[in-house]
């Protein structure tokens, strides 16, 4: 046969999403769909894909450039830039420790250096029993009263100890998945 004679098919496009597990391609696709449409949707898609599943997949890298007529080397750059963004899942509570100048002058050193020694890990590390992800913050807008310690989205605590650090531990070790 020549290649007149062969049937020129276009080749079929690749789905994007196929890597990522049902679940976590409904979250995506529903993060795309509610913020896909704005300028600049970057960002806030991956806010988004954050806030329904915990973290950026990155399996859905591949989903989000596609849909936003990005590269995925854009996608990647931006979610390995931030620090703000997971690639993997968070424990069941996460921990976040403030670590701007304010809160620094007054001890926050001393109380990463002791949450980090007590938890075994480092900053973006989570325990081995899935309790705690502990995460560095840049400032939690609570200056007068640091060193101050977020627990989960909505937790603040002030003028943190060592010894409220792990009370405040063990009440996230408890914490039902």
């Amino acid at each position: 046969m020549s290649a007149e004679q062969l049937p020129l098919k276009p080749p079929r496009p690749r789905d994007p999403g196929a890597a990522l597990p049902p679940a976590l391609r409904a979250a995506v696709e529903a993060a795309l769909e509610e913020q896909g449409g704005k300028p600049g949707a970057l960002l806030p898609v991956l806010h988004a894909v954050q806030d329904r599943l915990g973290y950026v997949p990155p399996e859905s890298l591949a989903l989000i450039a596609h849909t936003l007529n990005l590269s995925r080397a854009e996608v990647h750059g931006v979610v390995t830039f931030y620090h703000h963004f997971r690639t993997h899942p968070p424990g069941r509570t996460v921990v976040s420790i403030c670590r701007a100048e304010a809160c620094q002058a007054v001890g926050a050193r001393a109380l990463e250096a002791h949450a980090k020694k007590t938890l075994g890990i480092d900053w973006h590390g989570t325990t081995a029993d899935g309790a705690v992800t502990l995460e560095p913050v840049y400032c939690l807008g609570n200056c007068a009263c640091g060193p101050t310690v977020l627990v989960g989205k909505d937790e603040l605590h002030a003028r943190v100890t060592p010894e409220q650090f792990d009370a405040l531990l063990r009440v996230a070790r408890e914490a039902k998945p």
